[in-house]
């Protein structure tokens, strides 16, 4: 089958987002041609002229529509796409130019109807967003379910960077109204129906995610949230490594009690933990102040998540309440 490529982008008031990354598009290298899909999900900040800017770089099209939310705005945009191949970005990413070609290369090679790569830190990210991204990736945090090798059978594709083919699309009817957490639960819903997926380690993206801590910590309570969710629409997605920050949490917990005794022992393992993350975030950033930060932006993760996971577990899981009667911002009408 001859692939043809669809990238879809929805956009929610990020003209300057769309900007970059329409300008790293422009740069793709490949020996096909490709459309970019902008949806402007309902936004008060257009970024239409932006993107007529582009039209004689890029084959593009551009819709306007209601605020949706993010998963119905991509499947907006695929019903609309002309490939027969869709690649889901999200509006803060650039891509290197070579993204195309990996892409096209590890599908005819081995052809799967979804696949996700990793995100990675540009140079020219800010020391913040060099520290978040570390601790959204790193093995030491998350277990590396965003970027790097893990096993396809437990792989979970995220939207800022999966594709999916035109024919998943039609049988799994896109995305869910749930946001965030839209991105595993197509995940799982596309193994469930028997197709294969697959992570290309050199399709990656520079995920520039333009947030400050406050905001960070607002986003990964949300994801805290949405896990157990998950896990009760597809209780085979379920992993111990879910559990990790609530566990960090309680444990520091248990540490400040015990050290009011006069045990310290835990202490020096808590301690020994961060400067483990200080040290290879430092190492792999070249720099020892992206490595403190690192520091400040694992607790921030491990709290957010942490507690919420805690929360939404309880009132999920174990007394059985509905996802949407408890947490009705998750989700769009």
């Amino acid at each position: 089958m001859q692939l043809s490529y669809s990238f879809i982008v929805p956009v929610y008031n990020r003209p300057d987002e769309v900007q970059e990354l329409l300008e790293s598009l422009a740069t793709i290298k490949a020996s096909f041609p490709f459309e970019v899909v902008i949806v402007e999900d309902g936004s008060t900040q257009s970024c239409k002229e932006i993107v007529s800017e582009f039209r004689d770089k890029l084959d593009i099209a551009y819709f306007e529509k209601e605020n949706t939310g993010p998963g119905d705005s991509r499947n907006y945009g695929m019903r609309r796409a002309k490939g027969n191949y869709f690649i889901i970005l999200d509006s803060d990413c650039i891509l290197p130019e070579h993204y195309l070609t990996a892409v096209n290369t590890a599908l005819t090679k081995n052809y799967t109807a979804c696949f996700g790569g990793p995100d990675a830190a540009h140079e020219s990210f800010s020391s913040v967003q060099k520290a978040i991204n570390y601790t959204m990736t790193s093995v030491l945090t998350t277990g590396g379910i965003r970027g790097n090798r893990v096993a396809q059978k437990r792989y979970e594709p995220r939207s800022f960077n999966m594709g999916i083919s035109k024919a998943v699309f039609e049988q799994t009817k896109g995305f869910g109204k749930i946001h965030p957490g839209e991105d595993p639960d197509l995940s799982q819903r596309i193994k469930n129906l028997g197709f294969d997926l697959q992570f290309i380690e050199q399709a990656f993206v520079y995920h520039k995610r333009r947030i400050s801590w406050s905001t960070f910590y607002s986003q990964v309570k949300k994801f805290g949230l949405v896990r157990p969710i998950l896990t009760v629409w597809h209780p085979e997605s379920a992993k111990i490594t879910f559990w990790f920050p609530s566990l960090f949490l309680l444990g520091c917990i248990a540490m400040l009690i015990l050290r009011a005794f006069g045990v310290i022992w835990p202490l020096l393992i808590f301690a020994s933990y961060l400067l483990l993350i200080a040290t290879d975030a430092s190492i792999k950033n070249k720099s020892l102040i992206i490595g403190l930060m690192a520091i400040w932006a694992t607790l921030v993760q491990f709290v957010g998540y942490g507690w919420a996971f805690l929360k939404s577990t309880i009132l999920i899981r174990w007394l059985g309440r509905t996802p949407k009667e408890v947490f009705p911002d998750l989700f769009f009408d």
